[in-house]
């Protein structure tokens, strides 16, 4: 897999996103994934708050939010059925203000890829809009998938045999999340001013259609979920 990270000049607040785009990617081959970041998704639908006091960022992480515990360092939350710190709410690159999450980031990603589409005459074609999040127990943040279109964002090996004939029963690849990751590796996270990425021969199946709950997992059913109980409980 190849990836091309795009360097752009500052992306401004309510800036007209397919504009800013075609600015910058003048050809799309057929299988490529146009990596998008949230953030300038965010900013082109005016999602900013100016930035007050701690208690009205808390109100706004809170409202953002589908759960939050307040941690000493961040708030850990869920948002749009993924765990995040402070529901994605983000002051770097922000010039003083909150930048909130896209409103949709699945819409958004049809959105673009439909528009590409018809700009450059391709028939598949992904687009992937990425933030970036925290394992637990690992140090320093990785790409994630917030919304993709065009390409199916799991790899589902149940019920096929590995190598030596044995039935596999819990193998999924989280296809989003992997492309994600490694796009974001390359867009950087700090000054580098690359929101955009383009893959090329990436492992992905192409699809008019997607399911945006297919990397979703029920909080009841989690791996680690036990685990953390245990924890929580000492």
């Amino acid at each position: 897999m190849q990836v091309k990270a795009i360097k752009t000049a500052v992306f401004r607040e309510n800036e007209d996103l397919i504009r800013f785009i075609l600015r910058y990617v003048k050809k799309l081959p057929e299988k490529s994934i146009l990596v998008v970041t949230s953030k300038i998704i965010a900013l082109s639908e005016g999602r900013t708050v100016e930035l007050k006091d701690e208690k009205q960022k808390a109100r706004i992480i809170k409202k953002e939010s589908e759960f939050a515990i307040k941690t000493k360092r961040a708030w850990l939350t869920i948002k749009d059925g993924a765990v995040m710190a402070s529901a994605g709410v983000d002051e770097s690159n922000a010039a003083g203000k909150l930048i909130l999450l896209p409103r949709n980031s699945f819409v958004s990603a049809e959105m673009i890829r439909n528009e590409l589409m018809k700009k450059f005459k391709v028939q598949k074609l992904g687009v992937l809009v990425t933030d970036s999040r925290t394992f637990p127990l690992r140090a320093g943040i990785v790409g994630m998938a917030l919304g993709y279109a065009g390409f199916k964002g799991i790899r589902d090996y149940r019920g096929t045999g590995d190598i030596f004939g044995r039935k596999l029963k819990m193998s999924r690849t989280n296809v989003a999340d992997s492309l994600a990751a490694a796009a974001v590796l390359c867009m950087g996270e700090g000054k580098e001013r690359q929101p955009l990425a383009i893959l090329e021969d990436a492992p992905a199946v192409f699809s008019q259609t997607i399911n945006p709950k297919e990397i979703l997992i029920n909080p009841k059913i989690d791996l680690y979920l036990p685990f953390f109980r245990r924890i929580l409980r000492k």
